[in-house]
């Protein structure tokens, strides 16, 4: 959600500020905004909308200063508005924040009650009010956020820019992510390493409860009272990884990066000499586990969901997937013994990581499947296995979610050796349809103006999407039609294809396009089926198959996209192209804005 950065620096910090947040803008925000000192005094220009917004208005009123912070305000208490754009400020104190303090209303009452005139509708100024009032009882700044980070509850990450000190900045960090970055004589914080990737590769990752005070030359880290250590790491992450090259969005950037990325993860976890999967060390034995837990939010759901499917059919392993914000309260038993697999792009979202807490509470064992190894599900899991995806900007997740899924099958792979309910055979074979499925992908990115043509002629035009599969590709149904909805606005749902004649088959008529995802497996009879019935009711059937069943059906079909053939097993991961093509020239027909879709954002930290 919201991104923040802060500067002491030597040079003018306003641009600098201004083109980490440019990096930023992929988490999402609908306002931003600057603060500098000059001369001591708390200067800021915000507003409302996208960056060129703030950009024309400090081309009209440059902002000076060597120190600063930056925000980009994805909105929780209060509308979208230059009034409640951050850094909030007082006289005393700038601050930018990402996350909710949920004690707000509390401490506000309180404040008011001392005579403190709120401008904003945010609970982020109970912060700056707060500090400032311990301010004007003449704390010094060091022991304010000290007793001020007793005082917070909730989930945020807080930079703060006091006047009259050019020499300190400090943050602070309870559930949602900040980065120091260190540079020679200057010094960086933000949300993430991404933010401070032009300026350091030297990172430390601040963990919950602490707070951080920066000066020019380094900084200290506290946790209570007491000053801590944290780790100085070399970030992977440059600038030359967050352009769009020639591509018009990040989002078909992304998808295009596909066979590469998942043939990196694939060098990560599979040896290509012996055909056979290697994971690193796990802290337990699958052929011990009782039950596995998976749990994780929107696109990284659907991945999990697929996995159920390969985790049974390959390893006789049962699992239970978890919608992440639904697990904690709904406190299911989990069986001593048991695995939970946590799944997350940023390995930062609060829901997945507040349910990774649940079940190591109770005594699961937590494997990671993430896209950042230094993010707070990381640190907090027994085992990581990295995506290797890269940074992905684009909100609408693509290349993070077939890294992913490449991952889950890896080690349902493994938990089927391990098993005994797979032999060396089937694991050879299924490990070179995985060697084969970054050329297969390529294949398939090569069709794009078919994928545009239904796009534009198809689906741009429509008021509701239906998406079926079956089986395994059922979830990439799912998958579908959230990517549309995302990026295009349109609405779509995905069903399981039994599940039409219980209800969402009243819903067809020839104005309704839907897309059919259809390998030739050992259930396509059942899903060809369904389709005859689509069409007899006279939708419009975009169908997504191989050979043999474009040989079959492809003559009903408005459309048809004919893949490679691939095995069976692998195949929810090649037909997750399609569909994400077919959501991106949808959203470019119809002229949304499919970096960043309006109301959503990239990483959610919030609740």
């Amino acid at each position: 959600m919201c991104g923040i950065i802060g500067i002491i620096g030597k040079a003018p910090v306003t641009p600098l500020l201004v083109d980490a947040l440019k990096r930023l803008e992929y988490r999402g925000y609908d306002s931003a905004g600057v603060a500098t000192l000059v001369n001591g005094h708390i200067d800021r220009r915000r507003a409302q909308g996208k960056l060129h917004r703030l950009e024309e208005r400090l081309a009209r009123e440059p902002l000076p200063g060597t120190i600063g912070i930056g925000h980009t305000r994805w909105a929780t208490h209060g509308k979208p508005s230059e009034r409640n754009a951050h850094p909030i400020a007082t006289d005393r104190v700038a601050i930018v924040h990402n996350g909710i303090i949920e004690n707000f209303q509390e401490l506000k009452d309180e404040l008011l009650a001392e005579g403190r005139c709120f401008e904003s509708d945010t609970d982020t100024e109970v912060v700056a009010q707060l500090l400032t009032s311990m301010l004007e009882r003449q704390m010094a700044p060091e022991e304010a956020m000290g007793e001020a980070m007793g005082r917070l509850r909730g989930a945020f990450a807080l930079v703060v820019l006091f006047s009259g000190r050019h020499d300190i900045l400090m943050g602070a960090r309870r559930g949602s992510s900040l980065a120091v970055g260190y540079g020679d004589g200057e010094m960086y914080v933000g949300t993430d390493a991404l933010a401070l990737a032009p300026f350091t590769k030297r990172v430390s990752y601040l963990e919950d409860d602490d707070w951080v005070v920066l000066t020019a030359n380094g900084c200290n880290v506290y946790q209570g009272r007491s000053e801590v250590k944290r780790e100085i790491r070399q970030s992977g992450i440059s600038g030359a990884m967050i352009g769009k090259g020639n591509h018009r969005h990040f989002m078909i950037k992304e998808i295009y990066e596909q066979p590469v990325v998942v043939g990196d993860t694939l060098q990560t976890y599979l040896d290509p000499a012996t055909r056979s999967v290697t994971l690193p060390a796990l802290p337990f034995d699958w052929s011990k586990v009782s039950r596995l837990t998976m749990t994780a939010c929107g696109t990284a759901c659907f991945a999990c969901q697929v996995a159920k499917y390969w985790f049974e059919k390959l390893a006789r392993l049962p699992v239970e997937v978890e919608v992440a914000s639904e697990l904690r309260y709904r406190e299911p038993p989990l069986p001593e013994g048991g695995v939970c697999i946590a799944v997350s792009q940023s390995g930062e979202t609060v829901d997945t990581l507040a349910a990774l807490r649940y079940a190591k509470a109770q005594k699961q064992t937590i494997l990671s499947v993430v896209n950042v190894p230094e993010s707070a599900i990381a640190r907090e899991s027994h085992v990581v296995l990295p995506t290797l995806a890269g940074p992905e900007i684009g909100v609408a997740s693509t290349k993070a979610f077939t890294t992913q899924l490449t991952v889950l099958l890896t080690a349902a792979i493994a938990a089927g050796r391990a098993r005994g309910t797979l032999s060396q055979a089937d694991e050879a074979r299924l490990a070179l349809a995985l060697i084969e499925l970054p050329a297969q992908i390529n294949e398939a990115l090569n069709m794009g103006e078919q994928y545009r043509r239904i796009a534009e002629e198809i689906l741009a035009e429509a008021r509701d999407v239906l998406y079926l599969g079956r089986g395994a590709s059922f979830p990439i149904a799912l998958e579908g039609a959230l990517k549309l909805k995302e990026v295009s606005y349109i609405h779509a749902e995905g069903y399981a294809g039994g599940e039409m004649k219980h209800g969402p088959i009243a819903l067809i008529d020839e104005l309704v396009p839907v897309v059919v995802v259809a390998p030739s497996d050992a259930i396509f009879d059942k899903i060809a089926s369904n389709f005859e019935q689509v069409k007899a009711r006279g939708g419009k059937l975009v169908l997504m198959t191989d050979q043999a069943g474009a040989a079959r059906l492809a003559g009903q079909a408005v459309a048809t996209i004919t893949l490679p053939v691939v095995d069976p097993v692998v195949a929810p991961i090649l037909y997750t192209v399609p569909v994400q093509l077919l959501a991106y020239y949808t959203a470019v027909a119809k002229g949304t804005d499919v970096d960043q879709p309006r109301n959503l954002a990239k990483s959610v930290t919030v609740e």
